[in-house]
């Protein structure tokens, strides 16, 4: 592989810290900041609403720039944000800067993504790709939980600090590695864009997205508090139990990506779903328990991201039926949908903490999971009535 992937998977490996960490330092923030537990949960909701937001915004107005300079724009920004989040004077400013960090987000891996394959032959595409991803579940089983710990003993300003480091390396890299020479693509057409905006089946599954993966946000948002206040472990345990959830979340992504390709992803969305909701439960049950509580979040982080790759595969094997000249929107919207999920799943959360208490967030976790089932299984329905999808 080109050293320019490596590069790109630096920079992902940043992004992908910056975005999770956050839900480690949750009690540290509000502690320090004065803030309750929700207030600081929209630390979560904000990075993602800028995510959700900067995808399809920042795409449109830098169509035309060249790919490597829209990289390297991404990443100062990226940086930037970290930066302002570092030396916030109050939650106020710290807000701000986790939604100016978000805006670079989703733009970022969708331009790392189309650079990877432009570096490669086309057989190595999806190696490509992967390699670029792989920084994303190394932030999640490492930099994550070392990120918390940092957090915990330093400071949280610290963490922040951290990921610009990291990202500085990232752009270096980038800039010096990643070739000028990039062929450009071809913007979709206005027509193809509509197609995408217009579908039913392609409006239904950025549903199950927001729904399915947005529930699990209900309470992993609050999986630090949750662990601390109810279970009663230590900090340390907690950036402990966090390396643990991010190794199953590893496996999970793995599986859920074989298991669609083996059945399709409907019956593998469905078998998901319905193991992260029994998953969520348990969780609910077991949070009395430190041992049990551990065990449950060690099946749980597989089960809370297995998702991922199903969705995503069938939201371009639909588009490339009813939108084929968009596939590439239809994908980056999707995206948007998992961010907006996640958005919402820490929004409602906090509601939950502030109406009923942390320990009620995974049973109602589980519960709006059980409607994505319900959207799923609509969905084969529709796909069952129209031509048949690729890979369902």
């Amino acid at each position: 592989m080109p050293l320019a992937l490596w590069a790109l998977t630096i920079s992902a490996f940043a992004v992908g810290t910056t975005e999770f960490v956050i839900v480690g330092l949750i009690p540290t923030i509000a502690a320090d900041l004065g803030v309750s537990l929700p207030s600081a949960g929209l630390l979560v909701s904000l990075y993602a609403l800028g995510v959700t937001i900067g995808a399809p915004v920042l795409t449109a107005l830098a169509g035309k720039l060249p790919r490597k300079t829209l990289l390297l724009a991404l990443l100062t920004l990226f940086i930037a944000g970290n930066a302002f989040a570092a030396v916030a004077p109050g939650y106020g400013s710290l807000i701000a800067a986790r939604f100016i960090t978000g805006l670079a987000h989703g733009v970022f891996f969708a331009i790392a993504s189309t650079i990877a394959t432009d570096l490669v032959e086309r057989e190595k595409e999806s190696s490509a790709i992967a390699t670029v991803f792989l920084g994303l579940t190394v932030a999640l089983v490492t930099g994550v939980p070392f990120g918390t710990w940092i957090g915990q003993t330093f400071g949280w300003q610290s963490t922040f600090l951290g990921v610009v480091v990291v990202g500085l390396i990232g752009l270096i890299a980038s800039a010096v590695l990643v070739p000028s020479t990039l062929r450009r693509g071809a913007p979709p057409s206005l027509t193809a864009q509509m197609q995408v905006l217009t579908s039913p089946r392609l409006l239904l599954v950025y549903l199950i997205t927001a729904v399915g993966y947005g529930g699990n946000f209900i309470a992993f948002t609050y999986l630090a508090p949750m662990l601390t206040d109810v279970t009663g472990l230590s900090a340390g345990a907690v950036s402990l139990v966090i390396l643990l959830y991010g190794a199953s979340v590893a496996a999970g992504n793995i599986l859920g990506g074989k298991l669609a390709d083996r059945i399709g992803p409907v019956p593998a969305l469905t078998l998901i779903f319905a193991g992260l909701a029994a998953s969520l439960a348990a969780l609910g049950v077991a949070l009395a328990s430190p041992v049990a509580a551990i065990a449950v979040v060690a099946v749980w982080g597989g089960f809370a991201f297995a998702n991922v790759p199903p969705l995503q595969s069938y939201t371009v094997a639909i588009a490339r039926e009813v939108a084929p000249g968009a596939v590439d929107v239809a994908s980056g919207l999707n995206i948007g949908a998992f961010n907006l999920g996640i958005a919402l799943g820490a929004w409602a959360g906090g509601l939950v903490v502030d109406g009923i208490g942390l320990a009620a967030t995974p049973f109602i976790g589980a519960v709006v999971v059980l409607a994505g089932i319900a959207l799923v299984r609509l969905s084969g329905g529709l796909a069952r009535r129209s031509p048949p999808v690729a890979a369902e």
